[in-house]
């Protein structure tokens, strides 16, 4: 079987589309500290939230680009991993 670019972008592999998938540790964390941020909006706390958010976040980031299943997976870390530099650049 040839193994074009298209499969290579979006197959894992077992030969499985892989776009979306259930969301790992650290993604976890980050949903969950970016949502308390949304409610302690001030103080120590509200500190503490953002930097265990914007953390997780690029460790996420960090493994899909180098351990992500496909080239969509790795490219998606890619663009998190550039998004989340370049907001703390601006």
């Amino acid at each position: 079987m040839e193994n074009t670019l298209v499969d290579k972008t979006f197959r894992d592999s077992n030969g499985n589309v892989v776009i979306a998938q259930m969301p790992n540790l650290p993604l976890i964390i980050w949903i969950v500290t970016s949502v308390l941020a949304l409610i302690f909006t001030t103080g120590k706390i509200n500190t503490v939230l953002e930097v265990v958010a914007n953390g997780s976040l690029f460790t996420w980031a960090w493994m899909e680009l180098f351990q992500g299943v496909n080239y969509f997976r790795r490219s998606l870390g890619l663009v998190v991993l550039i998004g989340i530099i370049a907001s703390k650049i601006i």
